[in-house]
């Protein structure tokens, strides 16, 4: 028979086996942690880049996309920003009138590899820098 004072306790096994097992819990959950925390950096890119297309977006239907056009620069980085995002646009005539489907592609490099966020929409040809001279 044992005794009362040898059965009170964990034995060494059972000890060592718990740490193991709290070991792995820790590291699954700070795995996830770094993995939560690239994914919310990325989130933060992908809206800054969709917040400079629309930067680029309101800069052109400014100045009007037939003057945009003629001006020949279709693309371009963001030198006043923190970050290396580069700007292209593609802008190609609709039907007879001055409408235009115009396409801009952002993008920028992270850790050796690629994104881009496109937007696209149409334009008339004439700007509101021209529409506001003439009132």
């Amino acid at each position: 028979m044992t005794s009362a004072r040898n059965r009170r306790g964990f034995t060494l096994i059972e000890m060592i086996s718990a740490s193991v097992i709290l070991c792995i819990a820790v590291l699954a959950l700070s795995s996830v942690s770094v993995r939560a925390l690239g994914e919310v950096r990325l989130n933060r890119q992908h809206n800054s880049a969709a917040e400079l297309a629309e930067k680029q977006l309101v800069m052109i239907d400014y100045i009007g996309i037939e003057k945009f056009v003629e001006a020949g620069q279709m693309q371009g980085d963001f030198k006043n920003e923190e970050s290396d995002y580069r700007w292209k646009v593609s802008a190609e005539p609709v039907g007879t009138g001055s409408l235009y489907q115009v396409k801009i592609i952002i993008s920028w490099t992270e850790k050796k590899r690629n994104y881009e966020v496109a937007v696209e929409t149409r334009l008339n040809g004439t700007g509101s820098a021209v529409k506001a001279t003439e009132l």
